[in-house]
């Protein structure tokens, strides 16, 4: 594979979408998952011909990357990371990622207990009161999923604690 824009680590919901957002967004991605990628996402990347890998990270073609997009699970401490900020490769995450692609409003919710229930009732209010408004994050599609297909002006997300 030729060298990537993008290289995203994580195969799951995150990841994933942020892979789909890069893509339409015209950069070369490339998502590595060093465990198993389900069913579900591996057909999502097959239909949207991303390339991937799973139960394994190449080095290589991921430190190769402009810029590297990692799952919130994966720990800044991850020798691949700290490898990649030291050669000067940006490491950001899928919420900063989306959020350069929208002008829309967004309403975050973190927390230790309650997340859910929050975002999903301030969606709800929102949605009620006749605006165009997604719920992403931890609930649902992804934050960059939606942004790559729809067009919201307001997004209330759910931001993991990690």
């Amino acid at each position: 594979m030729q060298k990537p824009d993008i290289a995203i680590l994580g195969g799951g919901e995150s990841g994933v979408g942020a892979a789909i957002l890069a893509q339409k967004k015209g950069w070369k991605v490339f998502l590595s998952d060093k465990g198993t990628i389900s069913e579900k996402y591996k057909n999502v990347l097959l239909h949207n011909g991303i390339k991937w890998e799973e139960k394994q990270h190449t080095e290589a073609l991921i430190l190769s990357a402009d810029q590297i997009i990692k799952s919130p699970g994966i720990p800044d401490t991850v020798p691949m990371v700290v490898e990649a900020r030291q050669k000067g490769i940006p490491v950001i995450s899928e919420i900063e990622f989306a959020a350069r692609y929208t002008n829309a409003y967004k309403i975050c919710i973190t927390g230790s207990n309650g997340k859910t229930t929050t975002a999903t009732l301030t969606w709800h209010i929102l949605n009620k009161a006749g605006y165009k408004v997604g719920l992403a994050g931890n609930v649902g599609k992804s934050f960059a999923w939606q942004v790559a297909e729809n067009d919201f002006d307001y997004y209330v997300l759910e931001i993991s604690s990690f």
